[in-house]
């Protein structure tokens, strides 16, 4: 039984990854009609759908995706035992895929990196940008980077950055013609320069804490951005009042082109963790990554 059903799952689990024959069919070296011919048989040995089968696409069915969520892991951990035995496992070369939000990409991740790439020029590194939640297993990453907060249960994680905060900030000349919010809640009274959320969709309500107390403020403006560049130089132009962290704005404070308020109200918290699922087995390249990228201290 498991002699001729493994290739089929090996198969299986392409075709689910892939979402097409065709393209499944092309990755494993394959003609079309013999993968899913494999797929029939796997179905009929099993007596169990696997696939859901379109003219447009291919989906697992829910007992194709169970079986899969099993299998997977298995078969990467084969894969990686496989590819041990062939390459010098001392050799630190390879790809590492990593997807990192705007900020946390500029302000933590790059700086390590930069270093760890000269030191390590057979190691290649694709850098995804994306402020979303990312599933870094289905999108096939080898990493992320979030705030620790934000990390699931069932990842390693691996604090990077030091704690951080973010500040409100505006140009002088714009507290100079509206006034200057003395509180969190007065803030509803300003033109302020909105976040779109990426994953919800929704509008980011600021985030204060003072004395041990969290407030959430929804503020209104002209202007809605979904990345951090855009708001920086609205609030230099005059347009509102920003909400951004400190060390994207910092030079700006320090000459003046910005002015910081409601600084009791804006306490640090924890940095960036760069995490990866648990039972992934480590390449040398990577090890090497997480040693280069790892807070001391």
């Amino acid at each position: 039984m498991l002699k001729e059903n493994f290739s089929d799952l090996v198969y299986l689990v392409m075709v689910a990854r892939e979402r097409s024959f065709t393209k499944a069919a092309a990755k494993l070296g394959v003609s079309q009609s013999a993968l899913s011919h494999a797929m029939r048989g796997l179905e009929e040995r099993l007596k169990t759908r696997l696939l859901t089968r379109t003219t447009r696409s291919v989906a697992p069915t829910e007992a194709g995706e169970q079986l899969i969520e099993y299998i997977a892991p298995l078969m990467s951990d084969i894969e990686k035992a496989l590819y041990d035995l062939t390459e010098h496992h001392t050799s630190t070369a390879g790809n590492i895929r990593i997807t990192a939000g705007e900020h946390a990409l500029h302000s933590t991740l790059w700086p390590l990196l930069e270093p760890f790439l000269k030191a390590y020029p057979d190691v290649n590194i694709e850098l995804s940008v994306d402020n979303t939640l990312t599933d870094i297993v289905s999108g096939r990453f080898d990493a992320g980077v979030r705030l620790g907060e934000s990390v699931e249960k069932d990842m390693v994680a691996v604090r990077i950055g030091p704690d951080w905060k973010m500040v409100v900030v505006a140009s002088p000349d714009f507290f100079e013609t509206n006034g200057t919010p003395k509180t969190p809640y007065e803030l509803q009274n300003f033109n302020c320069i909105n976040m779109r959320l990426p994953t919800l969709g929704g509008l980011y309500s600021w985030e204060f804490t003072k004395d041990d107390k969290d407030i959430r403020v929804k503020v209104e403006g002209q202007l809605i951005f979904n990345n951090l560049k855009s708001r920086i130089e609205a609030a230099l132009s005059g347009m509102g009042i920003a909400y951004v962290p400190e060390d994207s704005v910092k030079e700006y404070i320090d000459n003046g082109s910005l002015v910081s308020i409601l600084t009791d109200w804006c306490e640090p918290f924890s940095g960036y963790y760069l995490y990866y699922p648990s039972r992934k087995q480590h390449t040398a390249a990577f090890s090497k990554l997480l040693e280069a990228v790892r807070l001391n201290g």
